[in-house]
Protein backbone atom coordinates (compact mmCIF):
# COMPACT_ATOMS: atom_id res chain seq x y z
CA UNK A 1 0.00 0.00 0.00
CA UNK A 2 1.61 3.33 -1.13
CA UNK A 3 0.92 6.75 0.28
CA UNK A 4 0.52 9.63 -1.75
CA UNK A 5 1.00 13.08 -0.46
CA UNK A 6 1.76 16.55 -2.60
CA UNK A 7 4.35 19.51 -1.48
CA UNK A 8 3.71 22.81 -2.59
CA UNK A 9 7.53 23.70 -3.28
CA UNK A 10 6.74 27.64 -4.83
CA UNK A 11 2.86 28.61 -4.68
CA UNK A 12 1.44 28.54 -7.59
CA UNK A 13 4.73 26.98 -9.80
CA UNK A 14 6.31 24.20 -8.95
CA UNK A 15 4.44 20.47 -6.99
CA UNK A 16 6.18 17.66 -5.55
CA UNK A 17 4.26 14.36 -6.15
CA UNK A 18 5.07 11.96 -3.93
CA UNK A 19 4.16 8.33 -4.20
CA UNK A 20 6.05 5.98 -1.57
CA UNK A 21 7.59 2.49 -2.05
CA UNK A 22 8.83 0.31 0.63
CA UNK A 23 12.59 -0.55 1.10
CA UNK A 24 12.58 -4.27 1.32
CA UNK A 25 16.29 -5.17 -0.45
CA UNK A 26 14.63 -5.24 -3.90
CA UNK A 27 14.91 -2.11 -5.09
CA UNK A 28 18.45 -1.24 -6.83
CA UNK A 29 18.33 2.69 -6.19
CA UNK A 30 19.10 1.71 -2.73
CA UNK A 31 21.52 -0.72 -0.31
CA UNK A 32 20.06 -3.83 -0.62
CA UNK A 33 20.34 -3.40 3.51
CA UNK A 34 17.89 -0.12 3.46
CA UNK A 35 14.81 -0.45 5.07
CA UNK A 36 12.13 2.12 5.49
CA UNK A 37 10.34 4.18 2.59
CA UNK A 38 11.10 6.69 -0.07
CA UNK A 39 8.99 8.50 -2.58
CA UNK A 40 9.34 8.13 -6.31
CA UNK A 41 9.00 11.44 -6.91
CA UNK A 42 7.60 13.28 -10.29
CA UNK A 43 7.50 17.46 -10.21
CA UNK A 44 4.77 19.75 -11.93
CA UNK A 45 6.16 23.39 -12.66
CA UNK A 46 3.07 25.48 -13.62
CA UNK A 47 3.22 28.99 -15.29
CA UNK A 48 0.31 30.99 -16.76
CA UNK A 49 -0.48 28.98 -19.91
CA UNK A 50 1.52 25.97 -19.83
CA UNK A 51 2.85 23.56 -17.74
CA UNK A 52 5.55 20.62 -17.83
CA UNK A 53 6.04 17.45 -15.42
CA UNK A 54 9.56 15.86 -14.83
CA UNK A 55 9.27 12.17 -14.58
CA UNK A 56 5.77 10.16 -14.86
CA UNK A 57 6.03 7.57 -12.24
CA UNK A 58 5.89 3.57 -11.39
CA UNK A 59 2.70 1.77 -13.34
CA UNK A 60 1.43 1.00 -10.00
CA UNK A 61 1.15 4.82 -8.82
CA UNK A 62 -0.92 5.52 -11.84
CA UNK A 63 -3.83 5.94 -10.03
CA UNK A 64 -2.72 8.25 -7.97
CA UNK A 65 -0.48 10.24 -9.77
CA UNK A 66 -3.40 11.10 -12.30
CA UNK A 67 -5.43 12.29 -9.20
CA UNK A 68 -2.56 14.40 -8.32
CA UNK A 69 -2.55 15.77 -11.51
CA UNK A 70 -6.38 16.65 -11.52
CA UNK A 71 -6.11 18.21 -8.30
CA UNK A 72 -3.91 20.69 -9.08
CA UNK A 73 -3.99 20.91 -13.16
CA UNK A 74 -6.66 22.17 -15.66
CA UNK A 75 -7.07 19.19 -18.47
CA UNK A 76 -7.18 21.60 -21.21
CA UNK A 77 -4.15 23.71 -20.09
CA UNK A 78 -0.71 22.59 -22.24
CA UNK A 79 1.30 19.63 -20.61
CA UNK A 80 4.89 18.86 -21.68
CA UNK A 81 5.97 15.45 -20.16
CA UNK A 82 9.96 15.64 -19.46
CA UNK A 83 11.07 11.69 -18.47
CA UNK A 84 14.35 12.80 -17.07
CA UNK A 85 15.92 9.03 -17.20
CA UNK A 86 14.14 8.05 -20.74
CA UNK A 87 15.27 4.10 -20.34
CA UNK A 88 13.89 4.17 -16.17
CA UNK A 89 10.66 2.80 -15.43
CA UNK A 90 10.34 5.38 -13.11
CA UNK A 91 9.99 7.68 -15.34
CA UNK A 92 8.49 6.87 -18.54
CA UNK A 93 5.69 4.70 -17.14
CA UNK A 94 2.45 6.78 -16.60
CA UNK A 95 3.85 8.85 -20.08
CA UNK A 96 0.69 7.34 -22.02
CA UNK A 97 -1.74 7.50 -18.70
CA UNK A 98 -1.60 11.06 -18.43
CA UNK A 99 -1.52 11.44 -22.31
CA UNK A 100 -5.29 10.04 -22.31
CA UNK A 101 -6.51 12.02 -19.73
CA UNK A 102 -4.61 15.43 -20.17
CA UNK A 103 -3.74 18.22 -22.86
CA UNK A 104 0.10 17.04 -23.87
CA UNK A 105 1.45 18.80 -26.38
CA UNK A 106 4.95 17.62 -26.23
CA UNK A 107 7.57 14.88 -24.89
CA UNK A 108 10.87 16.18 -24.49
CA UNK A 109 13.31 13.05 -25.44
CA UNK A 110 17.22 12.59 -26.32
CA UNK A 111 15.68 9.96 -29.26
CA UNK A 112 13.37 10.51 -31.74
CA UNK A 113 9.86 8.73 -31.67
CA UNK A 114 8.74 8.85 -28.22
CA UNK A 115 5.92 6.49 -28.23
CA UNK A 116 9.12 3.36 -28.38
CA UNK A 117 10.35 4.41 -25.00
CA UNK A 118 6.72 4.77 -23.21
CA UNK A 119 4.52 2.45 -24.99
CA UNK A 120 3.49 -0.25 -22.66
CA UNK A 121 0.59 -1.50 -23.82
CA UNK A 122 -0.64 -3.08 -27.39
CA UNK A 123 -3.81 -1.71 -28.91
CA UNK A 124 -5.10 -1.32 -32.21
CA UNK A 125 -7.69 0.67 -33.92
CA UNK A 126 -10.14 2.76 -31.97
CA UNK A 127 -8.08 2.01 -28.64
CA UNK A 128 -4.91 2.94 -29.79
CA UNK A 129 -2.89 5.77 -27.72
CA UNK A 130 -2.00 9.06 -28.26
CA UNK A 131 0.63 9.85 -30.88
CA UNK A 132 2.86 12.29 -29.04
CA UNK A 133 5.17 14.95 -30.63
CA UNK A 134 8.61 14.23 -29.53
CA UNK A 135 10.45 17.43 -29.16
CA UNK A 136 14.17 16.27 -29.62
CA UNK A 137 16.92 17.79 -27.31
CA UNK A 138 20.51 18.35 -28.23
CA UNK A 139 22.85 16.11 -27.04
CA UNK A 140 25.63 18.59 -25.27
CA UNK A 141 25.80 19.38 -22.04
CA UNK A 142 23.06 22.81 -21.79
CA UNK A 143 20.11 23.71 -23.77
CA UNK A 144 17.37 25.91 -22.37
CA UNK A 145 13.86 25.54 -23.40
CA UNK A 146 10.99 28.13 -21.96
CA UNK A 147 7.76 26.88 -20.21
CA UNK A 148 5.11 29.45 -21.36
CA UNK A 149 6.78 32.43 -22.74
CA UNK A 150 9.47 33.90 -20.48
CA UNK A 151 9.99 30.73 -17.71
CA UNK A 152 13.38 29.57 -18.62
CA UNK A 153 14.44 25.49 -17.75
CA UNK A 154 18.02 24.84 -18.19
CA UNK A 155 17.93 21.26 -19.44
CA UNK A 156 21.45 19.90 -18.27
CA UNK A 157 23.74 16.14 -18.79
CA UNK A 158 23.93 14.90 -15.54
CA UNK A 159 27.69 15.33 -14.89
CA UNK A 160 27.59 11.91 -13.23
CA UNK A 161 25.53 9.41 -14.38
CA UNK A 162 24.78 5.54 -15.05
CA UNK A 163 22.58 5.76 -17.58
CA UNK A 164 21.39 9.26 -19.65
CA UNK A 165 20.27 11.34 -17.44
CA UNK A 166 19.56 14.87 -17.47
CA UNK A 167 19.43 17.32 -14.55
CA UNK A 168 16.88 20.49 -14.47
CA UNK A 169 17.49 24.34 -13.23
CA UNK A 170 14.77 26.21 -13.05
CA UNK A 171 15.56 30.15 -12.99
CA UNK A 172 12.35 30.82 -11.83
CA UNK A 173 12.33 28.79 -8.65
CA UNK A 174 15.93 28.48 -7.71
CA UNK A 175 15.45 24.39 -7.85
CA UNK A 176 17.71 22.07 -9.23
CA UNK A 177 15.90 18.99 -9.92
CA UNK A 178 18.95 16.28 -9.89
CA UNK A 179 17.20 13.11 -10.92
CA UNK A 180 18.71 9.73 -9.27
CA UNK A 181 21.60 12.25 -7.48
CA UNK A 182 21.27 13.88 -3.88
CA UNK A 183 18.25 10.58 -3.30
CA UNK A 184 19.87 8.89 0.07
CA UNK A 185 17.88 10.12 2.51
CA UNK A 186 14.83 8.04 3.09
CA UNK A 187 12.69 7.44 6.38
CA UNK A 188 11.68 4.88 8.67
CA UNK A 189 7.89 6.64 7.96
CA UNK A 190 6.16 5.91 5.44
CA UNK A 191 3.91 9.21 5.72
CA UNK A 192 6.90 11.50 5.91
CA UNK A 193 6.72 14.78 4.69
CA UNK A 194 9.33 13.84 2.23
CA UNK A 195 11.07 17.67 2.63
CA UNK A 196 14.08 19.05 5.06
CA UNK A 197 13.71 22.89 5.75
CA UNK A 198 16.76 25.45 5.59
CA UNK A 199 17.04 25.16 9.59
CA UNK A 200 16.44 21.19 10.01
CA UNK A 201 18.65 18.91 10.68
CA UNK A 202 20.21 16.49 7.52
CA UNK A 203 20.21 13.76 9.55
CA UNK A 204 22.71 11.34 7.39
CA UNK A 205 24.73 13.00 4.85
CA UNK A 206 28.25 12.64 5.19
CA UNK A 207 31.51 11.28 4.13
CA UNK A 208 31.14 7.99 5.24
CA UNK A 209 27.28 7.65 4.57
CA UNK A 210 27.65 9.40 1.05
CA UNK A 211 29.93 6.84 0.19
CA UNK A 212 28.21 4.06 0.96
CA UNK A 213 25.48 4.93 -0.54
CA UNK A 214 26.96 5.77 -3.97
CA UNK A 215 29.06 2.34 -4.09
CA UNK A 216 26.02 0.28 -3.00
CA UNK A 217 23.57 1.26 -5.25
CA UNK A 218 23.89 2.68 -8.83
CA UNK A 219 27.48 4.67 -8.90
CA UNK A 220 29.62 1.46 -7.93
CA UNK A 221 31.85 1.77 -10.48
CA UNK A 222 33.30 5.64 -9.04
CA UNK A 223 35.57 3.59 -6.76
CA UNK A 224 39.15 3.71 -8.63
CA UNK A 225 37.57 6.06 -11.90
CA UNK A 226 39.20 8.85 -13.22
CA UNK A 227 36.81 11.61 -11.18
CA UNK A 228 38.46 14.65 -11.96
CA UNK A 229 36.63 15.65 -15.16
CA UNK A 230 33.35 14.55 -13.18
CA UNK A 231 34.14 17.01 -10.36
CA UNK A 232 34.85 19.95 -12.46
CA UNK A 233 31.41 19.54 -14.14
CA UNK A 234 29.48 19.35 -10.77
CA UNK A 235 31.02 22.75 -9.57
CA UNK A 236 30.45 24.25 -12.73
CA UNK A 237 26.68 23.52 -11.99
CA UNK A 238 27.42 24.28 -8.35
CA UNK A 239 28.84 27.52 -9.45
CA UNK A 240 27.27 28.67 -12.57
CA UNK A 241 23.44 28.11 -10.97
CA UNK A 242 21.54 30.21 -7.59
CA UNK A 243 20.55 26.35 -6.00
CA UNK A 244 18.11 26.68 -3.39
CA UNK A 245 16.81 23.63 -3.51
CA UNK A 246 17.74 20.32 -4.64
CA UNK A 247 14.78 18.09 -5.42
CA UNK A 248 15.91 14.38 -6.40
CA UNK A 249 14.06 12.07 -8.57
CA UNK A 250 13.37 10.23 -5.32
CA UNK A 251 13.59 10.82 -1.41
CA UNK A 252 13.30 13.64 0.14
CA UNK A 253 13.84 16.89 -1.09
CA UNK A 254 16.61 19.77 0.61
CA UNK A 255 15.34 23.24 1.00
CA UNK A 256 17.70 26.19 1.81
CA UNK A 257 21.13 27.06 0.55
CA UNK A 258 22.65 25.18 3.93
CA UNK A 259 21.69 22.11 2.71
CA UNK A 260 22.47 22.69 -0.98
CA UNK A 261 26.31 23.78 -0.07
CA UNK A 262 26.57 20.81 2.05
CA UNK A 263 25.39 18.40 -0.22
CA UNK A 264 27.98 19.35 -2.94
CA UNK A 265 30.83 19.49 -0.51
CA UNK A 266 30.65 15.98 0.46
CA UNK A 267 29.59 15.01 -2.52
CA UNK A 268 33.00 16.23 -3.98
CA UNK A 269 35.23 14.82 -1.48
CA UNK A 270 34.05 11.25 -1.75
CA UNK A 271 34.47 11.66 -5.43
CA UNK A 272 38.06 13.14 -4.77
CA UNK A 273 38.50 10.31 -2.02
CA UNK A 274 37.40 7.64 -4.25
CA UNK A 275 39.68 8.38 -7.47
CA UNK A 276 41.86 5.98 -8.94
CA UNK A 277 45.08 8.16 -7.62
CA UNK A 278 43.88 7.09 -4.31
CA UNK A 279 42.22 3.69 -4.50
CA UNK A 280 42.48 1.06 -7.27
CA UNK A 281 39.26 -0.16 -9.31
CA UNK A 282 37.01 -2.06 -8.33
CA UNK A 283 33.71 -4.37 -9.07
CA UNK A 284 31.88 -5.30 -5.88
CA UNK A 285 28.64 -7.33 -6.39
CA UNK A 286 25.30 -5.38 -5.01
CA UNK A 287 25.15 -6.48 -1.46
CA UNK A 288 28.32 -6.46 -0.02
CA UNK A 289 28.77 -3.30 1.82
CA UNK A 290 31.61 -0.57 1.65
Amino acid sequence: MSVSSVTELVAGKVYALHNTFELNGKISAYPEKARGFSPANCYLLIDEKAAMLLDTGYTAHEGAILEQLDSLLDREMPLSIFPLRINEFMSVCNTMAIAKRFNVVECFSNVPNIEEWVEFETLRGEERNPILKTTLLGRGEQSQVFLGEKRKINVLTAPIRLISTRWIYDESSKILFSSDMFSHIWSDFENSPWQIGNNETDPVTDFKFVRSYLLNTRYWWIEGAHTKPIRNAIDDIYTRFNIQTIAPGYGTILRGRNHVVNQFKVLDEVLEKLDRQHILPAYVPRGLER
